[in-house]
């Protein structure tokens, strides 16, 4: 399965979009289209890559604008860059978020006290490779942080390419505090104090900071699923969410995008076109 990511706009601007083709040449949106798993035998999931590591711009899947296209979020009309919070520099892994997940705002999760956070499911990949926003890459899950944003549940799966060298070596949660030492620590650092600098109070987390093992994470990304399947079969209500999507909707459905409607969303977006092919 390969897909083409298709850049719009100008980066660092109002305007750039990274839209999503299938090997169809066919245009989707990567939050409803692209399946969960690449492999489901194998608990083998598919990761859309936001933000590469180091990197600073504060990207996401625009999961109120038609298709989901990757943009930058902005703030009182200007973009977001997340600090540089000392000793980390900008993402410390590949940001992401896995496809045809959600996180149900209506519900209270039993472990955290809180309610979902009305996004898929946030995927920190600690593979060697830095990836290239728009990437999608088949990972393997290792473990999973209870993160509580402003009163919201925000996962944050840990997961490593399947294509990483060293990804045998990883299994669960244990593997990464064996191998890279420190790494689980950062982490919790880095998503305590991001938002800081931006005059917010510290995060918190349940599970007294500590992560949660692979059989966990898997658990609570099959329950997201089962919400985004729910929110996709109108069976819970999408508030702002725009869930028009190209290949899950049958026909008759409200969701169904047609080619044409999805080719006059993309053609809004001017200025230049850069194509790029993941496989």
């Amino acid at each position: 399965m390969s897909f083409t990511v298709e850049e719009r706009g100008n980066p660092n601007s109002l305007s750039y979009r990274l839209f999503f083709k299938n090997a169809e040449g066919k245009y989707i949106s990567p939050f409803h289209d692209i399946p969960m798993y690449a492999d489901e035998s194998q608990n083998i999931f598919h990761v859309v890559v936001e933000v590469p590591r180091w990197t600073n711009a504060k990207m996401e899947i625009a999961t109120k604008d038609l298709l989901n296209p990757i943009k930058q979020d902005v703030k009182k009309g200007k973009l977001r860059y997340v600090a540089n919070v000392f000793p980390h520099k900008g993402y410390i892994w590949n940001y992401g978020a896995i496809p045809q997940t959600w996180e149900d705002p209506a519900h209270k999760d039993g472990d955290t006290g809180c309610c979902g956070d009305n996004d898929p499911i946030d995927v920190c990949e600690i593979g060697s490779k830095v990836c290239s926003r728009g990437e999608v890459m088949k990972v393997k899950v290792l473990g999973i942080l209870a993160m509580i944003d402003e009163g919201e549940t925000d996962w944050k799966v840990i997961a490593i390419n399947v294509e990483d060298p060293e990804a045998s070596k990883f299994n669960n949660i244990s593997d990464v505090q064996r191998l890279k030492p420190g790494y689980l620590e950062a982490t919790v650092d880095w998503f305590r104090r991001y938002k800081v600098p931006d005059g917010k109070p510290e995060n918190r987390f349940a599970f007294n900071d500590e992560f949660k093992d692979k059989d966990f994470a898997i658990e609570t990304i099959k329950s997201t699923h089962n919400f985004w399947k729910d929110l996709i079969s109108q069976k819970t209500k999408s508030g702002e969410l725009n869930c028009k999507n190209t290949c899950v909707s049958a026909g008759d459905s409200p969701y169904c995008c047609s080619v044409d409607e999805a080719k006059t969303a993309v053609g809004e977006t001017h200025c230049y076109v850069v194509v790029f092919i993941y496989s």
